[in-house]
């Protein structure tokens, strides 16, 4: 499958930068959020939709710059035995180039581990929130810090929901969920869980 960027497809980043434009047309409260931005390719994406319409909402991004955490049990799969502690590694200053190369404001950028955040990094009210963390305690302490910051009729998009090769994405969504009355859906590998 081609990619529209090296993480996310096209198919995902098409249904991304749909519910980006959705948020926006509906005027939903808060900011724009993305835990595991990695080298940026949909932020990028996603800064230049709110560009386009004047949005004066921010974006926020937030990454290790590590690479993968260790595995938990959660996350074991023989499918994913190539994802390894350390993979994925990038650098904030080629996150922060993408940005200047397509003449874009560089959003505020937090580098650290998800589990290391707290509600005072994130901000006061989002919009919509991109979750990348590949593996379950990164998913977990991600949606730990962005529901209770969730605006009504914002939306949370987690991706690789449905890949094999990272199983505890799946598992913390559902075990996350299990205590709300809260639908979701998913769509190529992407969780959408919308704010009534």
């Amino acid at each position: 499958m081609k990619l529209a960027t090296d993480q996310v497809s096209h198919r995902e980043m098409a249904i991304i930068l749909s519910e980006l434009n959705r948020v926006i047309k509906d005027n939903v409260d808060g900011d724009v959020v993305e835990m595991g931005c990695y080298e940026g390719g949909s932020a990028v994406a996603m800064q230049e939709v709110l560009a386009k319409f004047g949005y004066p909402k921010g974006l926020w991004l937030y990454d290790s710059f590590e690479g993968l955490p260790e595995k938990t049990n959660e996350d074991e799969s023989s499918a994913g035995e190539s994802f390894k502690s350390g993979e994925l590694k990038a650098s904030k200053a080629r996150l922060e180039r993408n940005f200047f190369k397509r003449d874009l404001q560089i959003p505020e950028i937090k580098k650290a581990w998800f589990f290391e955040l707290d509600p005072e990094d994130l901000p006061e009210k989002i919009a919509l929130a991109f979750l990348d963390g590949d593996y379950y305690e990164s998913i977990m302490d991600s949606l730990k810090l962005v529901w209770p910051k969730m605006s009504s009729g914002g939306v949370i998009l987690v991706d690789d929901f449905d890949n094999v090769a990272l199983p505890g994405v799946k598992r913390a969504v559902e075990e996350f969920f299990s205590d709300y009355e809260v639908g979701y859906d998913y769509r190529e590998s992407l969780a959408i869980i919308r704010i009534l």
